[in-house]
């Protein structure tokens, strides 16, 4: 038998990472050919943000990352894929996807996006969703935690998260990463429960009451939610409320999602990301910034693990660097400020 379209498309883009970390520079291009459209589109974290094409990628994310960390080691904590179906409406958008999160190790032995080197281990929290046709990647979309890398170089540029830093495990029964073809019926059902979740739940706040999302219903009493650096984890229901969502909706009480750049699901595991996939008006203090009533765009991603009827896990990334940015406040520039660096040129 035939692997499946998701098979070989998971399967290109395992070969694809570890392409990356197996392969001389002087050969990457060569090697990534295999995998990857020469024209693809990387949309990735502020400030390196947008690169069209296999050259820009190699020379704009992967090379720069491993001068900083000449050791790169890349764990796989969940990968999956599927068929999309992210748009608000239902309307079926087809294309197919695979997905991973997990941790890039290494040694911090050269400064990575003006972050100045400890020469010391660090921990990388990663995200990525790849779209692919005609069996290789044409268009991705990749978060690094920058504010956890920063924390862990010595630079704290938010207040102390509510949250707790430092948490981005595997999934706690170790089944994240779905190497064999999962069962047809629980992938089907489990795109058709986060798109409620998101379009029928989260779009349904009425700025005042939290209830009127109807999150308890969709997660567990003791849901882990893996938040990012600034942010931090909350390791059960109440936490989410009290520590993220309420500040949160607080800070962006009109936020919205929008059509999303996929939505997909394998087994009991889904994924989404979103650039400009959530829009919001900053109408309230958040992170100890006062409102400057700016409309903005929230770009992110997020994988959740369902049990039955709820999720039990959420691993999230939110680009606080952009996000920032756009309520006035360059966190990187207040890094250099606390390193005593001056601005690149």
């Amino acid at each position: 038998m035939q692997p499946d379209t998701n098979q070989l498309n998971k399967r290109t883009v395992m070969d694809f990472w570890r392409a990356l970390e197996n392969t001389a520079p002087g050969q990457l291009k060569d090697a990534m050919s295999l995998y990857v459209n020469a024209d693809m589109a990387w949309n990735g974290p502020d400030p390196i943000n947008r690169l069209q094409g296999a050259d820009a990628f190699i020379a704009g994310y992967w090379l720069p990352l491993l001068r900083s960390f000449p050791d790169l080691h890349r764990e796989t904590h969940i990968f999956f894929g599927g068929r999309s179906n992210g748009r608000i409406d239902g309307l079926l958008d087809g294309e197919m996807w695979v997905c991973g999160t997990g941790l890039f190790s290494g040694t911090f032995a050269r400064d990575y996006l003006d972050i100045p080197a400890s020469g010391k281990k660090v921990s990388i929290r990663w995200g990525e969703f790849c779209r692919l046709r005609n069996g290789k990647v044409d268009v991705t979309y990749l978060l690094l935690d920058l504010l956890d890398l920063m924390q862990q170089a010595g630079f704290h540029v938010l207040p102390p998260s509510r949250g707790k830093d430092g948490i981005y495990p595997p999934p706690r029964a170790s089944d994240g990463v779905l190497m064999h073809t999962q069962d047809a019926e629980e992938s089907r059902y489990s795109l058709e429960h986060i798109r409620k979740f998101i379009f029928d739940g989260l779009n349904k706040y009425d700025q005042s009451d939290l209830k009127s999302m109807g999150m308890a219903g969709f997660f567990h009493p003791e849901v882990k939610w893996y938040g990012p650096g600034g942010i931090g984890a909350c390791l059960n229901f109440n936490e989410f409320e009290t520590l993220h969502q309420q500040p949160w909706l607080k800070a962006f009480p009109d936020r919205s999602v929008q059509n999303l750049d996929a939505l997909i699901a394998e087994g009991c595991y889904s994924g989404a990301p979103g650039w400009a996939g959530v829009r919001a008006t900053h109408t309230g203090d958040y992170l100890g910034y006062p409102a400057t009533g700016k409309p903005l765009e929230i770009n992110g991603l997020d994988i959740w693990k369902r049990e039955g009827e709820i999720y039990v896990e959420n691993w999230v990334f939110v680009d606080m660097i952009h996000l920032f940015r756009q309520l006035g406040v360059d966190l990187i520039g207040r890094m250099r400020q606390q390193s005593g660096q001056h601005s690149s040129p």
